[in-house]
Parts: C-alpha cells; structure tokens; sequence
C-alpha cells in the first residue's frame, strides 16, 4: 500500500510529461523547419536539429509577401479589438450585473442566445455590412463588428456580481459620484483579473484570426498574419521553409505572451469560483 502511494504522484508526473511532450512537438518541429530549405524539409528522415537556413527563409518570405506590414497589421488589429473588447464588455457587463432596468432579463438572454450561432452564419451579413460602410480593405473592419462579444459580456457580468460589492457602488452614488466615475474609480480596479484574462483570450483569437480578413481584406498589403502566411501556400512551389520561418515568428509573441500571463488567465477563470 505504502509503495502505491507514493509512486501515485510519479506516475501523474509522468502522465503530465508525456502530455506536455506531445503539445511541444509540433512547436519544436515548426522552429526546426523553419531554419531548413524545403529540400532538406523533404528528405527521409525529416531533420530533428536545427540547421542553418532560417535568414534563406526570411528573405524568401519578405520577397513573397509583404510580411513585416502583416505583422504591423496583425498587431494594431489585436491591439485595438482588445482595447474596445475591454472597454464595451466591461460597460455592459457592470450594467447587467448592478443597474436595474426594462427587459434587464430579456436583452441579457438575447446576447446569450448570438453565443449559439454557428460563426459561419455571420460571414455574408458581415461582407454585406463591411461592403455597405465602405470598409472593404480597411482594419476597422476587423475590430469593430467584434468589440462587444457575447461571451466578454457573459464574463464581465459574472464578474461584477461575484467581486464587486453593491453596497460600495451604493455607497459611492451616496456620496454624489456619478456612474461613469463609479466605473472608472471603483469597478474597473476591481476588474483587474477578469480583464487580463479577457484580454489574452481576445488577443489570441483577433491575432489567430483567418475567416474575418478572409471576407474584407483584398490587397496582399493589407492582410493579416493568417491570411499571408496562407497565401505562401500553392499546389506546386510553396516554399516550406519560408513558411514555416513565418508561422515561427508569429507564434512567438504567442508564446511569450501565455508564458507572461498564464497564472493571469488561470486566476481570472477561476476568480469567483469559491466564494
């Protein structure tokens, strides 16, 4: 009994390992291609080590694609859809959870209902409305349809009811502050983990996002990271390399980012979890 209890905790280390082993893989694999030509990519065995072709690679992709440009793009796109995500889920959330008005219920549900929608419904109502505001082409288009998502606006709500006590938010309108000051001095502070988590997972989905600039974006000048990379792709002379060079590079501010932000993500999950 004594020897199974104590490899029990072994056995779920290795467990862990090997599943972390499994998720690294195709990282590891992509950076490796990434520094080879898309002869040596080709050959059996695949190389395992890291080679000498990456700057081959960066130069193949830069004279294919514009691909700094994307990635300037890619990054004022997911910069700005997290900032209005931010700003209008945390409005409405605080809204729901502490005002009381007409069809409170109603319009809450009716938000709740967008989540079921299948994303491949809004694809030519999107094109129709992009189209009629002039927008094709133009990364407004990529930011704004979106700055008021269900789920941002199910999470600030949550939030708000479980962490932000109403007797304080009575107590400040008491004292004569005002609803916006309210928001700002007392509920945005007190939002802190819910934000940084909705704000990583905004980031990740505005900066992996192929669908949306797919439908509005038609010059190689103005797409995103997603859409360029996939550009490189043809059915006979797709440099492998080159393209793994660029799926490289875009990962690693990803990388970063969740490595910089995952006690973050996980805390802001479970923030309200027990009380």
């Amino acid at each position: 009994m004594h020897k199974t209890a104590a490899m029990r905790p072994w056995a779920a280390y290795l467990m862990v390992g090997l599943g972390a082993l499994l998720m690294l893989a195709p990282f590891y694999v992509m950076f490796v291609f990434a520094t080879h030509s898309r002869e040596d990519i080709f050959k059996l065995p695949p190389p395992l080590f890291f080679g000498g072709d990456l700057m081959l690679n960066i130069e193949i992709l830069t004279s294919r694609v514009p691909f700094w440009r994307n990635l300037g793009w890619s990054l004022y796109v997911a910069l700005a859809s997290t900032a209005l995500t931010l700003l209008f889920c945390s409005m409405a959330g605080y809204a729901f959870a502490l005002f009381e008005f007409r069809y409170k219920k109603a319009l809450f549900g009716l938000v709740m209902a967008t989540m079921l929608l299948p994303s491949f419904m809004n694809m030519i109502p999107t094109f129709m409305i992009m189209d009629l505001l002039g927008w094709i082409d133009q990364p407004r288009a990529l930011y704004l349809p979106g700055a008021a998502s269900a789920f941002g606006i199910f999470l600030m709500r949550q939030f708000v009811a479980t962490s932000v006590p109403r007797d304080l938010v009575e107590a400040a309108r008491l004292d004569g502050a005002g609803e916006f000051s309210i928001y700002l001095r007392i509920v945005l502070p007190l939002l802190r983990p819910a934000l940084g988590t909705l704000g990583l997972i905004t980031f990740i989905a505005s900066w992996n996002n192929f669908i949306g600039p797919l439908i509005v974006m038609r010059s190689p000048e103005m797409y995103t990271l997603p859409l360029a990379l996939r550009s490189l792709q043809s059915p006979v002379d797709t440099e492998w390399g080159a393209l793994m060079a660029g799926s490289a590079i875009a990962t690693v501010p990803l990388l970063l980012l969740f490595a910089l932000t995952s006690r973050q993500l996980i805390a802001g999950l479970t923030a309200g979890a027990v009380k």
